[in-house]
């Protein structure tokens, strides 16, 4: 999944995503090891729900959260698939 824009436009504030990942029977932990040496991800959980892998991560454009999706987490050998929910702060 490409993520293109922010539905309000982009903005001067950090770009904050869930990031849900299914991998591969067995790889979850190798996986996570993976995922924590990432610039932008802030935090990794091992979940037990349709999803395997919950990331947290925090860029501060749309563009590097994309290319942190794409170029690299979803390179990550025994990730199958992600799926990026984009949160917004509200103060």
């Amino acid at each position: 999944m490409n993520i293109i824009g922010h539905p309000h436009g982009e903005s001067s504030a950090m770009q904050l995503a869930f990031v849900l990942v299914n991998v591969r029977a067995g790889t979850d932990r190798n996986v996570v090891q993976e995922l924590k040496h990432l610039k932008g991800v802030k935090e990794v959980y091992e979940v037990y729900a349709v999803y395997d892998i919950l990331v947290i991560a925090e860029t501060e454009t749309m563009q590097e959260l994309n290319d942190l999706v794409n170029s690299r987490m979803r390179k990550i050998e025994n990730i199958t698939s992600t799926n990026t929910v984009i949160a917004e702060r509200f103060e």
